[in-house]
């Protein structure tokens, strides 16, 4: 208050300045904005965000982690992704540039030009330079696809090691050749009685539902080619389903699949197969619907995934992108060569 004084005074005494005191002068020590108590940080904290988050990575451990399980962590730790068009929306915004109709107009739905329908037909699949329907799809993943793929591949070997790792891969494989093996064997019975006696594993006590509505098996595990174009595939069985004839596909899965997208690129493969049986001269009829069936290794009940008519032209269009996509792929590496 004394420096105040002292400049009052100095102020007071020049000519150039005046000053008038204020009627009343009052100073508060409390600031009346206010200010407000300091967070801790933890009470930020959404607090039931985090106790999923607890209770979800908790649970996890005593799973296989999986690409769809890492991809709903990521969704509980980071909330959704928000971008823009992923390839996915792209893929089924573009069309084809060369379109191929998926059904054969010179063929009929059904035929009765078969020989022996209690025979299911099977044609092997000869090894050559033409590319496969999985070949083509492994080789045009997405980048989101190669990344989820490749980053459950290292959380395995890292809770596996590389040797667990490739051992795993190895049961998994066998596992799902012994399910279609046995699979094939039932089918080829057709009796419903002998069917049972094959219901020992998990996955085939899985499919048990689904099967009672598969009849008139006409393909098992045979090659198909399209000449058009140039790829070739081995589809697992052509069935009615309900009374629909179906390129039937099986797929074994440690996790659920309730919904037709969790399957990623399976509606494709049994598209590509549909398109190839209806313009292969080795079969007289042609096929307008598919089946994936999700079997579990604990053997709950399989989902079946239907695709009607309408479904399957709508995948035939992505597939077409993704031959497309193929074929440009090794062009360029030609080139490469050549160069």
């Amino acid at each position: 208050m004394k420096a105040f004084q002292n400049i009052y005074r100095l102020l007071r005494g020049s000519k150039r300045f005046s000053v008038v005191p204020a009627s009343c002068v009052s100073f508060s020590t409390s600031y009346s904005c206010g200010w407000k108590k300091k967070m801790n940080s933890y009470e930020k904290v959404d607090q039931e965000k985090y106790s999923n988050l607890v209770q979800s990575v908790v649970s996890f451990r005593n799973h296989v982690r999986t690409p769809e399980s890492l991809f709903e962590e990521d969704a509980l730790l980071h909330g959704p992704v928000c971008k823009q068009k992923s390839p996915k929306q792209e893929e089924e915004a573009r069309a084809p540039q060369n379109w191929f109709p998926l059904f054969n107009p010179e063929k009929r739905v059904k035929s009765n030009t078969i020989c022996n329908p209690s025979i299911p037909l099977k044609i092997p699949l000869q090894r050559n330079v033409i590319p496969s329907v999985t070949r083509i799809l492994q080789q045009t993943m997405t980048e989101e696809q190669i990344f989820y793929l490749e980053r459950w591949k290292q959380h395995m070997i890292l809770e596996l090691g590389e040797d667990g790792f490739s051992e795993y891969k190895s049961n998994t494989f066998l596992h799902g050749k012994k399910f279609h093996a046995t699979l094939e064997s039932i089918l080829s019975q057709g009796s419903s009685t002998e069917r049972d006696g094959h219901l020992q594993s998990g996955y085939i006590e899985s499919v048990r539902h689904v099967l009672k509505d598969v009849s008139g098996v006409r393909v098992l595990e045979s090659a198909v080619q399209h000449k058009a174009l140039n790829y070739v595939g081995l589809l697992d069985c052509v069935a009615e389903y309900q009374g629909k004839l179906c390129v039937i596909d099986w797929k074994t899965s440690e996790k659920q699949k309730p919904l037709i997208r969790n399957t990623y690129d399976n509606p494709l493969q049994v598209v590509a197969y549909i398109g190839a049986l209806n313009h292969d001269v080795n079969y007289s009829f042609q096929v307008q619907c598919g089946l994936i069936v999700v079997a579990y290794k604990d053997g709950s009940p399989a989902h079946p995934h239907f695709m009607d008519t309408e479904l399957c032209s709508q995948y035939w269009a992505r597939w077409l992108l993704r031959l497309e996509k193929y074929t440009e792929m090794e062009k360029n590496q030609n080139f490469q060569k050549l160069d």
